[in-house]
């Protein structure tokens, strides 16, 4: 797979995410993934932990599908409150780290009035493209 992210001459880097991305290869489009289980159990109410779980879930999709966290080349996350997201950057950056391990990823972050599930905190939709 080609995977290529995109900066536009003069513009800064941003931090976190890539302002766009070149792939080639099958595409795989996931579902929000939330803080629970596989089960649908949730075993914290904590957001970075949700966030941690979530991303584990997006990972247990890409595993399943013959895709490694690296061939993620976009994600929209759904948040219920900003504040409580950007309090949990450190943890939500290493957890990102460690699970998907780049940052060459286009993102678009979105605060929510609610989720479909009420415990929910954090919902991430990803696509990926993965080798043919």
């Amino acid at each position: 797979m080609t995977h290529q992210a995109i900066l536009p001459a003069g513009w800064p880097r941003p931090k976190g995410y890539a302002n766009g991305v070149v792939a080639q290869g099958r595409t795989l489009y996931i579902a929000g993934m939330i803080g629970w289980d596989g089960k649908g159990v949730f075993h914290t109410d904590d957001f970075a932990g949700q966030v941690r779980q979530a991303l584990r879930n997006v990972a247990d999709v890409l595993r399943e599908a013959g895709g490694k966290p690296e061939n993620v080349v976009r994600m929209t996350w759904y948040v219920t409150d900003k504040r409580e997201y950007l309090a949990a950057g450190a943890e939500i950056g290493q957890a990102f780290r460690e699970i998907i391990g780049n940052y060459n990823v286009a993102m678009t972050a979105v605060q929510v009035t609610a989720l479909i599930e009420d415990r929910a905190k954090v919902e991430i939709e990803a696509t990926a493209v993965l080798p043919d």
